[in-house]
């Protein structure tokens, strides 16, 4: 039974005002229906607050760090101003550095180039490929699955325990990566236990909060951790901009991520003909080029609108469609819910599962053609995790998204639905009876693959 009712969410939280909420899209079974966004781990809707804040900058916008014009000086003032909100709201120490990215992968590929030499990183395989993949100049170990929280704090122990001692004695630098929130089964990892595990012997942890920020208070100083990446489309802020915030000195000691303009403090020529170059020991250093300034705005200002809805209240309503979608899947004997650390582990609005019977793809597709639902399946750029999880062979997988079965046929991949702060009950609602009916009744429309998806074959 659920313990919050529709009325108790509400008045905790309406959900917040997202662009797209009006959408409308066709079906191929004829006629129109507003669309459910149900895909929010991928990319969530703009919040409407973020979307004002740009319209209202956006005729004031100037080069940064580079003009005495007005516009040019206002808009250095709102990209600082932007970088000191995203400290403030990632609760930073003193001293930290917060560097605007592309991307959450953007971001952990900085820090990966900004690694000591002989740096040794763990890395758990259920890792989003993000965390996963950059670390190629390191000597990097990979930490099997844990089925329990407990257990990913004993496997980190034990292989932080067993390190080997660098040729000059001692221990070398090590860095742990460890995401806060499962993109596949979104359930909430034991951050604060790790961070305690990994400077516990002498190791630094980054934290990859791409799917625990949009729904959970991320504080560097509470939970301890030495570095915290993010994106600002998984938080309701587009534009192609993401952060890495944290410790500065591995940062400052590293080469520049890019060189360039921006990042350079001063640059002489010598008489031999070639170059000196003295590099910014600031965030700048790996900020070259012009930044995305609208990036970064969009970014504070969903930090701000979350703040100030307050993360409790979108917590508990964000539980309360938890729990509406995992009673109603619960219904249909045929879906399996796919989780690590089981039923009771506390998670964000995100679930994975499969249908017996089903190819993912096709499920996905009928969803979207036949209740213009949009939810994600693959294998959600965490193969490792997935297949785990499937109990699945890896060479009888498909790339990510693409169907490896004919529709109709059971599914080696799964589906996603994720949501969060702009989706009202009415989607998660279509999405419970859209399943029910499928598993039911099967799709009312023929379904063929084309550029690797399924789709719906209008050739008839």
């Amino acid at each position: 039974m659920s313990v919050f009712t529709a009325a108790t969410a509400q008045t905790l939280c309406a959900q917040l005002p997202v662009l797209g909420s009006d959408v409308t899209v066709p079906l191929v079974t004829g006629g129109e229906v507003t669309y459910a966004a149900l895909d929010y781990a991928a990319s969530a809707p703009a919040l409407q607050r973020v979307w004002d804040d740009v319209a209202a900058y956006a005729p004031y916008y100037g080069s940064v760090h580079r003009g005495a014009g007005y516009l040019s000086q206002l808009s250095t003032d709102l990209f600082e101003n932007a970088r000191r909100t995203v400290a403030e709201f990632l609760d930073c120490r003193d001293g930290d550095q917060v560097v605007f990215t592309r991307s959450t992968t953007d971001s952990l590929n900085l820090l990966a180039a900004a690694l000591p030499a002989d740096c040794q990183v763990y890395v758990f395989e259920t890792e989003h490929h993000a965390s996963l993949l950059p670390w190629r100049d390191a000597r990097v170990t990979y930490l099997n699955a844990p089925r329990t929280p407990r257990q990913a704090v004993e496997t980190l122990e034990r292989a932080l325990a067993d390190r080997t001692v660098s040729n000059e004695g001692g221990y070398g630098p090590a860095l742990v990566c460890v995401t806060g929130a499962s993109n596949v089964t979104g359930e909430l990892w034991p951050v604060r236990e790790l961070a305690a595990a990994a400077h516990a012997h002498g190791a630094r942890i980054v934290l990859d909060a791409a799917q625990l920020a949009p729904h959970h208070p991320v504080s560097v100083q509470d939970l301890d951790v030495d570095w915290v990446a993010f994106s600002g489309h998984k938080l309701y802020a587009p534009f192609g901009s993401g952060v890495l915030a944290g410790r500065a000195d591995w940062l400052r000691e590293a080469e520049p991520y890019l060189a360039g303009g921006g990042a350079s403090r001063k640059v002489s020529r010598r008489e031999d003909g070639g170059v000196d170059v003295e590099w910014h020991e600031n965030a700048a250093r790996h900020e070259a080029g012009s930044p995305n300034v609208i990036g970064a705005y969009s970014i504070a200002s969903a930090c701000k609108a979350l703040t100030e809805a307050g993360f409790d209240n979108l917590v508990a309503r964000e539980q309360y469609l938890i729990e509406k979608v995992r009673e109603g899947l619960a219904e249909v004997p045929e879906v399996r819910i796919l989780s690590l650390f089981g039923d009771d582990a506390p998670r964000v609005g995100v679930i994975s599962f499969v249908v017996d019977g089903w190819n993912s793809s096709h499920f996905a597709a009928a969803l979207s053609a036949e209740y213009g639902i949009g939810v994600r399946d693959g294998l959600f750029c965490a193969h490792p995790l997935v297949r785990t999880l499937l109990g699945s062979d890896p060479q009888t997988q498909g790339e990510c998204g693409a169907p490896e079965a004919a529709p109709g046929e059971k599914s080696l991949n799964a589906i996603r639905v994720s949501f969060g702060a702009g989706t009202p009950d009415e989607h998660v609602e279509r999405f419970v009876n859209a399943v029910k009916e499928l598993v039911t009744d099967g799709a009312r429309w023929n379904y063929r693959t084309e550029d690797g998806r399924c789709v719906p074959d209008t050739s008839a």
